[in-house]
């Protein structure tokens, strides 16, 4: 019989945390939905083992050229390194896992406590 479940991804090293910072143009449909769609990413895939920071810059334009970013949104992994960059608003689901190097791995019970964190 098949696992009709998909599978649960997760670091590769269990408890290490990931850094992320998601940079976007003010309060527009495509910044919300980065940071609804990397929110729901994470919630799913690393088990509360995260904090997202979301630099908005227009609030802080300076920040674009200080950070190389160059188009927005932006997603930059910053841990675990090596750094990586995503440019979109994250709706392909697939595409921000791969781009991240998330890593599956069997499923978990769900248990996970949820505690990922949301910096604005």
């Amino acid at each position: 019989m098949m696992n009709k479940d998909p599978p649960s991804f997760a670091d590769p090293a269990d408890g290490e945390r990931w850094d992320l910072r998601l940079y976007v143009a003010g309060q527009t449909e495509k910044s919300i939905s980065a940071i609804n769609n990397l929110t729901r990413i994470c919630e799913e895939h690393l088990d509360g083992r995260y904090s997202i920071e979301v630099i908005d810059l227009v609030q802080q334009p300076r920040l674009a050229a200080e950070h190389q970013i160059l188009a927005l949104p932006t997603l930059v992994r910053r841990l675990p390194e090596p750094i990586r960059k995503i440019i979109g608003d994250l709706s392909n689901e697939e595409r921000v896992i791969i781009g991240l190097d998330v890593r599956p791995r069997g499923r978990t019970n769900g248990s996970g406590d949820g505690g990922g964190k949301v910096v604005c």
